[in-house]
């Protein structure tokens, strides 16, 4: 396992460059399964996991059945001990009577003040802990104006329930602006940012703000090079990934990808992976994962499995290296398509 610090400028600690996603724990992940999987990940050395305040009420649960099944795995074994731990909130329902989705009525609570104050508290009673290492906001809020969900999160700092908070779902042009009112406040800003990122890509469209765009690739190298230079800047940003493998589609002909994946670029770009992937004696999801992990811009992938033995396979990708050549081609995959469309 290789390692990664994350920060927000005042508050930093080292976390496994694979976080483990417990997205399905308690629904479609019975609790003894996810159970073995997370000894098992933390057993190799991983020390990052995920979860949210609304896991999986989309699939029979109640919203938090992630949460307990990490709280009593918590118990168990009498502490985090070197596991740092992120939840999220915002996106769980406001009105319980109604349905959790991504297109409007989306249904989801929210950043007011009020709600990250509360969900936050509850979300540490349910995982049995007395600080989260890392809050996300999981979807962004623009009916609450930032200066209040900023100064929502920095009071959560302050009281020492938060170490870093992140947000999830959101536009550059928003996150950038965040960063900036918390400078302004005098608290930390958010220090994490989690979105979809994988291999694949999707097709340009107006209002998608949840994909890790080539504009966040750049605003958040150019932070790591202020750092590096040693010279006074914005505080560093983390990004962390989540549907990296697409939840299987790019290995099993049964899990189509998203629709707005479902292009030649995309196509052309699995069938190299899939041929780099043989070349090398890996499995195409190995190779994807040390895509992502091996970039100029080096993100953290959110991986979930539902077995001890899936997690095998995506615990070998943390120490794949790929050689320049192998990246390039990688990186090269679809630019034939790709001109042969703009023509």
């Amino acid at each position: 396992m290789q390692y990664r610090t994350i920060s927000n400028g005042s508050t930093s600690f080292e976390v496994s460059t694979l976080c483990l996603g417990a997205m399905n724990f308690g629904t479609l992940t019975d609790a003894a399964t996810a159970v073995q999987i997370l000894d098992r990940f933390v057993e190799a050395g991983g020390t990052f996991v995920d979860t949210a305040n609304n896991y999986s009420a989309w699939a029979g649960g109640h919203g938090r059945d992630s949460e307990d099944v990490l709280g009593d795995w918590i118990r168990r074994r009498g502490g985090l001990g070197d596991v740092r731990l992120a939840t999220k909130l915002g996106a769980a329902k406001k009105d319980p009577a109604l349905p959790l989705q991504n297109v409007e009525p989306t249904n989801f609570q929210g950043l007011s003040p009020e709600i990250v104050a509360w969900e936050a508290r509850e979300s540490l009673r349910h995982l049995g802990i007395d600080r989260l290492d890392v809050l996300y906001g999981h979807v962004d809020d623009r009916e609450t104006p930032v200066a209040e969900t900023v100064a929502a999160f920095g009071e959560l700092q302050r009281e020492g329930l938060v170490g870093i908070s992140g947000i999830s779902n959101i536009a550059v042009w928003r996150l950038v602006e965040a960063r900036e009112e918390a400078l302004r406040q005098g608290v930390d800003p958010y220090g994490v940012i989690q979105q979809g990122f994988s291999y694949v890509y999707p097709s340009p469209g107006f209002g998608r703000t949840n994909d890790v765009s080539p504009d966040l690739l750049d605003y958040v190298g150019s932070l790591a090079a202020v750092a590096a230079a040693g010279a006074d800047g914005r505080p560093p940003l983390t990004i962390t990934a989540y549907s990296p493998l697409h939840q299987g589609a790019f290995t099993r002909d049964d899990k189509p990808m998203w629709p707005a994946m479902r292009h030649a670029s995309n196509r052309d770009r699995v069938r190299v992976l899939h041929d780099v992937a043989a070349e090398l004696g890996a499995t195409p999801n190995q190779v994807a994962l040390a895509w992502l992990l091996g970039g100029e811009v080096p993100v953290i992938p959110v991986v979930g499995t539902s077995t001890v033995a899936q997690l095998e396979e995506l615990l070998a990708a943390a120490d794949l290296v790929l050689d320049a050549d192998v990246r390039a081609r990688l990186d090269a995959a679809d630019l034939d398509v790709r001109a042969a469309v703009s023509v």
